[in-house]
């Protein structure tokens, strides 16, 4: 299971779907964005990081949710309609948003304690939303049924969430260090939704993993 041919695998799927997965995702990206813009707006310069949190809660659950059962139905040879995923991935998002909550205080724990936690969270937890959304699981128990699913795994994972993250990371930085966020709302807003949305790359490339690694242990 070598990392790179799950990425090369993964990136022809997200290049031969990519249609669909921009209707499917990209609007409530958008959204999300313009309510982020909204709140930082509101609240004034330096807004507590916990107004974002919260405005990630309300759409994320609901795009990646969605994506992940998009994600599971074609793998299954199926092509379900847009409004059937939305609507299934809004029955999920109270149990997600509430994973989503509880594995974000956790890593950002982590990260404020010399930072080594924070990513060993991070990629223990990395099959926890696909345990809540494709195996019914319920938060914590999503949480510990991926702890469970990384051992042995672990630096595949860390490989593949560097290799995607990191591009994107340094990508973001590049492209606000060459204007402020104040001279041209508009841009801004284009920036953080592409950014965003190209991050659902990851998703495809944890769900690949999910798959191989779930495959021994399902069987």
């Amino acid at each position: 299971m070598n990392p790179l041919t799950v990425i090369r695998d993964s990136l022809y799927f997200f290049q031969r779907n990519l249609g669909q997965i921009v209707a499917l995702c990209l609007p409530l990206v958008i959204l999300e964005a313009v309510l982020q813009h909204m709140v930082d707006n509101a609240v004034g310069p330096d807004p507590s990081p916990g107004y974002g949190l919260l405005v990630g809660l309300l759409l994320y659950p609901l795009y990646t949710g969605a994506l992940i059962l998009f994600l599971d139905a074609r793998s299954r040879g199926e092509s379900p309609r847009n409004r059937e995923l939305l609507a299934q991935a809004l029955t999920l998002w109270p149990r997600f948003a509430l994973l989503a909550a509880i594995s974000t205080l956790l890593i950002v724990l982590g990260l404020s304690m010399f930072f080594v936690p924070g990513i060993f969270l991070t990629v223990v937890f990395a099959f926890a939303e696909y345990r809540l959304v494709l195996r019914g699981d319920a938060p914590l128990t999503a949480l510990k049924s991926s702890f469970a699913m990384s051992r042995g795994h672990f630096w595949r994972i860390f490989v593949c969430l560097l290799a995607v993250l990191g591009p994107l990371m340094l990508l973001k930085e590049l492209s606000f260090s060459l204007f402020q966020k104040d001279e041209n709302p508009l841009l801004s807003l284009a920036l953080e939704s592409a950014n965003s949305f190209l991050q659902l790359f990851l998703s495809v490339v944890l769900y690949r993993l999910f798959m191989l690694i779930g495959e021994p242990s399902d069987k």
